[in-house]
């Protein structure tokens, strides 16, 4: 098997196990449903699970340690030339855009987080490691160290844009254009916070 078609097989176990986690605990609630629950759908042994999630919950979220690498690292590679800024903002907006890719996936994601509280605090973890590999990118690029105050407020900018932009997206039912919001977020950041005209 090809390395492409083994990592697309790879993706796709992945998606499927998340998808099921999140239908399952949207209809039996989290504490409804074990492991072997989300193998069974997806037609997979619970050790087969365990090779994408570390545990239920993880697959609920989705959560992909790669993944949140892989944003930092998509920063890492823009031009040197782009300000830290723009390179940020250049990978937010690719983000938004996979995302708003599967408007049904993320409507049902974010009502089951809605109804189970604990799942937001791990959410809000991910995002934090994802925050702290931004910043080292970030200082990377600077010639700085991740803890000083501009990776970290960088890093955390894009991080609040994001979480912000999907609230609106949330709240007009997911009508509007996902990568749209993160661009008037970052474009508002950017202008300094100006209060919106009426």
């Amino acid at each position: 098997m090809s390395t492409g078609l083994r990592e697309r097989k790879k993706a796709a176990t992945r998606a499927a196990l998340h998808r099921a986690a999140l239908e399952l605990v949207a209809v039996r609630g989290l504490d409804g449903v074990v492991v072997d629950d989300i193998a069974e759908v997806v037609g997979v042994s619970p050790r087969t699970f365990f090779n994408y999630f570390s545990t239920k919950d993880e697959a609920v979220l989705g959560f992909d340690a790669d993944e949140l690498g892989e944003l930092a690292a998509q920063v890492a590679a823009r031009p040197a030339e782009e300000s830290p800024v723009q390179a940020v903002r250049a990978v937010a907006r690719t983000q938004a855009e996979g995302m708003a890719g599967d408007v049904d996936l993320w409507r049902l994601r974010m009502r089951v987080v809605d109804t189970h509280p604990v799942l937001l605090a791990r959410l809000m973890a991910a995002f934090g490691h994802s925050e702290q590999a931004m910043a080292a990118v970030v200082a990377g690029r600077t010639g700085g160290d991740p803890h000083d105050l501009y990776p970290q407020l960088l890093a955390g900018a894009a991080a609040a844009a994001l979480r912000s932009a999907l609230h609106h997206w949330l709240t007009t039912d997911f009508a509007a254009e996902l990568p749209a919001l993160v661009d008037e977020a970052w474009t508002s950041l950017a202008a300094g916070l100006p209060v919106p005209s009426a």
